[in-house]
């Protein structure tokens, strides 16, 4: 056992409530008819509050309330710790409804929903700092962003499935390398955090404009056809929260580049970050990029209030998108724009199932995922129509309900569209201070803006990381 003092990642739930509004296919019920986009939209919009503390002022600050016993379970059941009663319960309940369905009729899978992932990453972190694993589940759900250090913090916590029968090859490599270390996988993907960049079709047509001429263009050509956008319709082609900044670590990605290097900061020298930033502030001095106040200001202000003409983000915001009925069948999706011109694809958020040294019944634990997550077409489509989980299995986004046409997207099959994209994902270097990282960028970026020196204010980001990681 690794016992000593850690740093605690504290993500705080956002609450989002999402009501459902869509048409009655399939796919589109799916993503309409859950709040899919909520526990995403937290994992990527929350800080992480990293604070070194000792087991005992970790038991203290920790809220965390999940304790499983598992000693009663019999070789055909497993428990399993996941939050999101609209978005990943309903897709493990379509996984464990598969098993037993198809491989095992006396498959029981105990699903013990949490508040938030912040219960899970806690609860790993008291039963590491008390020696003792006893109180989790078989399974856990957990944050991609944040495995690698839990992995690396309690390397006694987890066990590997490596030897799982999956064809690795069959889902996004992007995806995988969070829950890969050192070669070995310790985790099967749940969901897909592909970005997609979504367009109001009848305002680009009311301006002279298709899809297809945001499609494949630099960002110089993005923002010339943003300030026309702008100039007949009042509408920003692009909108962000300007306090939980994800632009430039997507625009970057999608450059197959990071804001790390080396396991240190890569800002100021980074020559395309700063390239972005540049785009950036050009993009909101010319009214085509609104930087809301805040997630609520981005969400029901500027999407549902429909101040814009285009979203860029996890696919994840596809519900939110959704929510106004009114614009049903004037949306569709694409890729981003880079600085090359080519199509540009990133990712952000998403979690993968993983299995703690709890988990008397591995070899279940290992067929369980690999049937159902490793690639089950059953568990993908039920879970996309129950709960709007989108997979990053390449062979399972090509089903028939993966093709079915999205009333609200004018018929367009943006699942298959999207499964497709995050497979076009490049990995780029990954830290366990992603949030930290974009807490400073997101305060360089609103001042650079506000007429500050971009060397400067980007230094100053640069130092603070830099200080926050120990260099």
């Amino acid at each position: 056992m690794k016992r000593k003092t850690v740093a605690i990642v504290l993500v705080a739930a956002m609450s989002c409530s999402l009501a459902a509004c869509g048409s009655s296919s399939a796919s589109s019920t799916a993503a309409t008819d859950s709040a899919a986009a909520t526990s995403e939209a937290a994992a990527s919009t929350d800080s992480a509050a990293a604070a070194s503390t000792t087991e005992e002022a970790a038991a203290e600050a920790s809220s965390a309330t999940l304790s499983v016993d598992t000693s009663a379970e019999d070789e055909h059941t497993l428990s399993l710790a996941c939050w999101d009663a609209n978005f990943n319960v309903p897709a493990m309940q379509a996984a464990a409804d598969d098993y037993k369905a198809n491989v095992d009729p006396d498959f029981n899978l105990n699903i013990i929903e949490q508040s938030g992932s912040s219960d899970i990453e806690n609860a790993v972190t008291l039963a590491a700092s008390a020696g003792d694993y006893s109180t989790l589940p078989d399974i856990v759900l957990f944050q991609d962003h944040y495995f690698q250090k839990y992995n690396s913090d309690y390397p006694d916590a987890w066990q590997d499935v490596n030897d799982a029968d999956v064809n690795w090859d069959d889902f996004s490599q992007e995806k995988l390398s969070f829950s890969t270390v050192d070669g070995v996988h310790y985790g099967l993907p749940v969901d897909n955090g592909a970005v997609i960049f979504a367009y109001r079709t009848d305002i680009l047509e009311q301006c002279g404009y298709t899809i297809d001429d945001v499609t494949g263009i630099t960002w110089d050509k993005f923002d010339e056809i943003g300030k026309d956008v702008y100039a007949k319709t009042g509408k920003y082609l692009m909108s962000m929260d300007g306090d939980g900044n994800d632009l430039p670590y997507m625009m970057l990605q999608a450059e197959g580049s990071s804001q790390f290097k080396d396991g240190k900061p890569y800002i100021t020298e980074n020559d395309k970050l700063v390239k972005i930033i540049d785009v950036i502030k050009k993009l909101s001095d010319d009214n085509v990029l609104y930087l809301a106040n805040d997630w609520s200001d981005y969400t029901d202000q500027t999407i549902m209030g429909d101040m814009v003409a285009g979203v860029m983000n996890g696919n994840w915001i596809i519900p939110t998108i959704e929510q106004v009925a009114d614009n049903s069948g004037k949306w569709a999706i694409t890729t981003m724009p880079t600085l090359s011109g080519d199509e540009g694809y990133a990712s952000n958020g998403g979690s993968s199932l993983y299995v703690t040294a709890n988990c008397k019944n591995l070899d279940l634990a290992k067929k369980f995922l690999a049937y159902t997550f490793g690639g089950s077409t059953e568990t993908y489509d039920n879970a996309l129509r129950n709960g709007g989980v989108i997979t990053t299995c390449i062979s399972a986004g090509k089903s028939d309900v993966y093709n079915e046409g999205v009333d609200y997207f004018g018929g367009q099959a943006i699942y298959a569209k999207i499964v497709e994209m995050g497979s076009h994902t490049q990995i780029v270097e990954q830290s366990d201070y992603h949030y930290t990282c974009r807490q400073y960028m997101a305060a360089a970026i609103q001042n650079i803006i506000g007429g500050a020196d971009v060397t400067t204010s980007l230094q100053d980001a640069e130092d603070q990381l830099n200080f926050a990681m120990g260099n």
